[in-house]
């Protein structure tokens, strides 16, 4: 197997090889914890970005969040900027494969020089992003992408983790869904800061209005973000465009918005801390699986799981080795 030199993927990756950055993720994405090392060690090599966009696009299941994205990114292009799209897809809980199918559904922008779009599986993460979505998106802004498009799994209460590592989270809605009451539970639409009502030459002219109506008066219930960044929506459509130019007008909107308040700078400190308190807990479950694995857990029908569990502890302290 030829060995990897960190010096010259890194190397790589700030020329814009395509090929060097896949290979990059590839290493974060791996489940051996010495590939995971030797990412870290060709990030460490790499410039941080200060001034790019980190944008989280979520939606119910139908709602058009690969159309929609593939409408974006080509707007992004025309604007003269490059785009990285980090398209996460469910992993089967049996045989642990997913589709990975977004290209496929991007085609045209797949095509696109200045695009980048990484299909990846969740491979059981929650959150609605894999587990090493955050250095990929290092990776991507190291490559020269300054906009970073993450599409999750779909919506949910769990969608906390995409929240941590974006800057901005754009919520894709459908009119006459049904859950218009759903959104004012204090889950997605309290993380949301943009709402794209989309599909809109799809609906009645009436169910797209009373949608747009639903939300707005959905989003008077909700506290203030931590930006102070006052929730906005918009209709459109990703499948002709319709709404995109406005609704890349917003973003830069509130990219200027959180820059002046400093709140940007702010949130990346509290995004690569939360990081840091991920990583320490994986490390410390790596250490501990491996020892499970060394010495398994004896049966004990006379006492409770939780007992067995406080035995095994008792009797096997880990050391944790990190080098």
């Amino acid at each position: 197997m030829r060995k990897i030199e960190p010096n010259i993927l890194a190397e790589k990756i700030k020329e814009g090889d395509r090929y060097a950055l896949s290979k990059a993720i590839t290493l974060a994405e791996s489940n051996r914890l010495d590939d995971l090392k030797l990412a870290h060690e060709i990030i460490s090599l790499l410039p941080t970005s200060k001034t790019s966009k980190r944008i989280a696009i979520t939606g119910i299941p139908g709602v058009g969040k690969s159309t929609f994205i593939e409408s974006l990114g080509k707007y992004i292009i025309n604007q003269g900027q490059k785009v990285a799209i980090l398209a996460i897809d469910p992993s089967s809980s049996l045989s642990k494969g997913s589709i990975l199918g977004d290209k496929t559904r991007m085609e045209d922008l797949s095509r696109e020089n200045n695009a980048f779009i990484r299909p990846s599986a969740s491979n059981g993460s929650l959150g609605g992003v894999t587990s090493r979505t955050y250095e990929a998106i290092l990776l991507c802004e190291a490559a020269g992408f300054e906009t970073i498009l993450i599409e999750t799994v779909g919506v949910g209460q769990s969608e906390t983790l995409v929240n941590e590592i974006s800057d901005l989270f754009l919520f894709l809605q459908l009119p006459g869904s049904g859950d218009d009451l759903q959104g004012i539970k204090r889950g997605i639409m309290e993380m949301a800061d943009l709402i794209f009502v989309n599909k809109s030459d799809s609906f009645q002219e009436k169910l797209v209005k009373d949608a747009k109506l639903d939300i707005v008066r959905s989003l008077q219930f909700l506290p203030t973000k931590s930006s102070q960044w006052k929730r906005k929506s918009i209709i459109g459509s990703g499948l002709i465009g319709k709404g995109v130019p406005e609704l890349w007008e917003m973003v830069d909107e509130y990219f200027r918005f959180i820059k002046e308040n400093e709140y940007y700078l702010k949130n990346r400190s509290n995004q690569q801390l939360k990081q840091a308190e991920r990583y320490t807990i994986d490390l410390v479950n790596q250490e501990y699986l491996k020892a499970l694995k060394s010495v398994p857990i004896e049966y004990n029908q006379t006492i409770s799981a939780f007992e067995m569990a406080k035995n095994w502890l008792e009797n096997n302290p880990v050391e944790i080795n990190i080098k």
